[in-house]
């Protein structure tokens, strides 16, 4: 079973895990993770999905 985001995507965060609340900014989705998944074996987006690897980590703000 292979699950793209969560095998190459690095160490997942915490934002990563956490479901934004009501009002907050959708998290992104990893776009290439999931388009893999999709053509490699789809059902691993559900561990993808899972432990949240399938969203991109959290912006670093810039600082001046």
């Amino acid at each position: 079973m292979s699950s793209c985001a969560t095998l190459f995507g690095g160490k997942v965060t915490e934002y990563q895990k956490t479901r934004p609340a009501a009002g907050q900014p959708q998290r992104e989705i990893r776009v290439g993770a999931l388009v893999a998944d999709v053509l490699l074996f789809w059902p691993s987006l559900a561990v993808d999905f899972a432990t949240g690897a399938i969203y991109k980590p959290q912006q670093k703000a810039a600082s001046n």
